[in-house]
């Protein structure tokens, strides 16, 4: 009996190991053919230009909570933003820092009177609005703290433009990104929801509000989440896009329809993957209700946020990450194998519920299994070198894959040395820090399991990709940050 039960398990990871890479793989294949379509029509579209006269009109949300340290580099960055007509929208979510003075004395606010309309419940109360004398396009919503996906909903309630974006207090846009991102929704009026790819800031140069250098962090922790972030957007968001089948849309760099956001709920604040959540439930909405729409990935329009260096902090962001994936999923069950659901709940949906949802309980126990059944004599040692060269392999393949689309395609890294430095760094993380982050993921899915309310922790800013910011920022526990 034991020995049955051990091949038996033992032939259940190998084939989950093999039907999981071998699912990345297709992605990969889907978004060779994505990025390859999409660069031909961007080389074009960078000769005959794109008219401003057909540019909606768009509302910047940035929530801030203790983000004094970077968030005037963010601000002046969206204010050189090339765009005919936008307004920038800084969400003060009470911070206990000198978030408010700074953005007072840099850009000249002053309180303004104006009428707020709420059409979206909030949970903290606005203690105030405030207008900048030299910007005409730049207010605060100053607010008590209620969380992210508070202040979202309070910005979603101030903001005067049909299309909002989301961006992180500790973000920088490139300059044409905006153009990119909506791109979509003038191609397609159906379109309820545009990404964009979000890299990684540490190690790069900015100044007043300008990239002026992207550079390789020296970082290890920050360059292996180089690799990781070109794996998640290159291939995995954009291997989805072309089948309306996309669940994920970055907190960090997001634009949507208002008003279609507002008649699915808005952000819901019960929830740590308020990002997520709220793009599967856009699915689940439009779905259900037989209405048509398109939820895009544009791999172009980049945007550039900070990414932890300390181990403990990364930990904490990836056992968020996995307790809000499963938030998303759970509350939206009903979008699984329904009859309108589509490519998004009959591909997506399940894909995402196998390999990412229980993807810790079957990744972390299938590692723990070959080597406690090594030892105690359940599986062979061809079969225990057949699942680690397996996954490791595969694995490995992956990453390399979407280095290799990142060359092919936008070359952001310059230089032999870097790309080298990267590559070595995608055989490196398979060699330990993948599997650290699968047990990372368990302990996620276990909190969501046990329902404990997700907190966010002590998150350290450093800003030092930005001019002048060289301050320690700390977050408090139940907060937010990218």
């Amino acid at each position: 009996m034991i020995e049955w039960l051990g091949s038996f398990l033992q032939w259940f990871f190998i084939i989950y190991v093999l039907c999981m890479n071998l699912g990345y793989l297709t992605l990969n294949i889907s978004s060779l053919l994505s990025i390859l379509k999409y660069m031909q029509t961007r080389n074009f579209e960078s000769f005959v230009g794109i008219s401003a006269d057909f540019m909606p009109p768009i509302s910047i949300l940035v929530p801030a909570f203790n983000e004094e340290n970077t968030i005037e580099t963010t601000v002046r960055s969206l204010l050189q933003l090339d765009y005919p007509q936008f307004e920038v929208l800084v969400i003060n979510d009470g911070s206990k820092d000198r978030t408010l003075q700074t953005l007072i004395a840099a850009f000249d606010f002053q309180p303004f009177p104006e009428a707020y309309r709420v059409r979206v419940p909030i949970k903290q109360p606005i203690k105030g609005i405030y207008c900048s004398a030299e910007h005409v396009n730049l207010r605060i919503v100053d607010k008590e703290n209620g969380g992210k996906a508070d202040s979202l909903n309070a910005g979603i309630n101030a903001c005067r433009y049909p299309l909002f974006c989301c961006v992180d207090a500790d973000s920088i846009l490139q300059r044409e990104s905006l153009k990119r991102v909506v791109k979509p929704f003038m191609e397609d009026p159906r379109t309820v929801a545009s990404g964009g790819t979000v890299r990684i800031a540490n190690g790069c140069t900015v100044k007043g509000g300008f990239l002026v250098n992207v550079s390789l962090p020296s970082n290890f922790l920050a360059l292996v989440q180089i690799v990781e972030y070109l794996r998640a957007f290159l291939f995995g968001r954009l291997g989805w896009s072309p089948f309306n089948a996309l669940l994920i849309i970055s907190g960090t760099f997001g634009v949507f329809h208002k008003e279609t956001v507002i008649s699915a709920g808005a952000y819901r604040t019960d929830t740590i993957g308020e990002d997520m959540e709220l793009v599967v439930r856009l699915h689940r909405h439009l779905r259900l209700t037989g209405k048509p729409y398109r939820i895009t990935f544009v791999p172009d329009p980049v945007c550039f946020t900070e990414a932890p260096e300390d181990i403990k902090v990364l930990r904490n962001q990836r056992i968020r990450w996995q307790q809000g994936l499963s938030e998303s999923l759970s509350v939206n069950i009903a979008l699984l194998f329904n009859r309108r659901a589509g490519v998004v709940g009959w591909f997506a949906f399940p894909f995402m519920v196998i390999f990412e949802w229980m993807g810790p309980i079957i990744e972390f126990g299938g590692y723990l299994f070959m080597i406690v059944g090594l030892i105690f004599d359940m599986i062979s040692l061809q079969g225990f070198m057949a699942f680690f060269i397996l996954s490791v392999s595969l694995s490995m393949l992956i990453s390399v894959t979407a280095l290799m689309l990142e060359e092919m395609s936008f070359h952001v890294y310059k230089g032999v040395k870097n790309i080298l430095l990267l590559f070595l760094v995608t055989i490196v993380e398979n060699l330990g820090y993948r599997q650290l982050n699968s047990y990372w993921r368990l302990i996620g899915l276990y909190r969501w399991a046990r329902g404990k309310e997700g907190k966010w922790g002590d998150m350290n800013r450093s800003g030092s990709w930005g001019q002048n910011q060289t301050h320690i920022n700390k977050k408090t526990p139940g907060q937010f940050s990218s």
